[in-house]
């Protein structure tokens, strides 16, 4: 492919939107794609996918992901990074990198329920409003992601569950990891909040694993949480740590990393914020921190 092919401006990346949004199948067509696991067996992704959610802050900044140009510059910096595998994100910031030639040799995880809406009544219902199978599959992509939040209290849950276990079936069947990111949540003064102590993350777990015809091509997402020891030995299934959006010093989150990825189950950190928009603002140096983590514990 040759290089006249990808934009080289956003500027340019909207005018192909504009005039010529047929270009964005022709790359995906042609996108030099990868295995899931590297030769170590680790892996390293990037996450991208909050924003969908109407999610744009960061360690207490509302809209600190408002700005697209500055994001995309962020998530192309971390993805230029040496040992970063890929990432993982809703479509309009995936179509955007790939115009931009990002995603060439990247591993990419598609983001598929973005419909539960940060601060909304309707949260919990986390409706696909992103990929679904099929365009995962024609797009080449190695796999998809799911939110999947369970308040015992909330009516709302039950469709949660019923879709995502149907989508992990569909996507077993395309061979497709179906990667899937649980948690037991509740209403706390309105406001959806997960549960993570490690009690509610080991049910959230046994719930997770259990959704679909088949749990072959399954895999979980995790926070790091206290006893990650006794999390983890809650299930077989390939698991990533999430970085979400810490309020520690950084020093005190890549430490409490360091000591989830030994676990034996644990292959690798899919982390968004916590690397985008670290408090330094030095996003090569927290990617950097981050992958030797991931391939020191290979």
């Amino acid at each position: 492919m040759v290089h006249s092919a990808f934009a080289d401006s956003l500027s340019e990346v909207t005018e192909i939107r504009a005039r010529e949004p047929g270009r964005i199948a022709t790359l995906l067509a042609a996108r030099r794609t990868r295995p899931t696991l590297p030769a170590d067996g680790r892996l390293m992704l990037i996450a991208c996918d909050h924003p969908a959610r109407g999610a744009l802050g960061v360690r207490g900044h509302a809209n600190a992901m408002a700005d697209r140009g500055d994001m995309l510059a962020r998530v192309r910096t971390a993805l230029d990074r040496p040992g970063v595998d890929g990432l993982l994100a809703t479509a309009d910031v995936l179509e955007d990198l790939l115009l931009l030639g990002a995603l060439e040799d990247k591993v990419v995880v598609a983001s598929m329920n973005r419909g539960g809406l940060a601060g909304s009544a309707f949260e919990i219902d986390d409706r696909m409003t992103a990929y679904d199978v099929r365009t995962v599959l024609e797009s080449g992509f190695n796999g998809a992601k799911m939110l999947l939040r369970v308040d015992l209290e909330d009516p709302a849950s039950a469709a949660t569950l019923e879709t995502c276990a149907r989508t992990i079936t569909e996507l077993s069947r395309a061979g497709l990891i179906a990667m899937v990111e649980p948690f037991l949540s509740n209403r706390v003064d309105g406001k959806v909040v997960n549960d993570l102590s490690p009690e509610a993350v080991i049910r959230a777990v046994h719930i997770a694993q259990g959704l679909g015809a088949s749990s072959a091509y399954t895999w979980m997402k995790l926070p790091v949480v206290r006893d990650m020891a006794r999390v983890m030995a809650s299930t077989t299934l390939p698991t990533l740590l999430l970085g979400g959006d810490p309020t520690a010093h950084p020093d005190e989150t890549y430490a409490e990393w360091a000591k989830a990825l030994a676990l034996p189950s644990v292959r690798g950190l899919v982390v968004g914020r916590a690397l985008l928009y670290p408090p330094d603002d030095d996003v090569v140096s927290a990617v950097d921190t981050a992958v030797s983590l991931v391939r020191t514990a290979a």
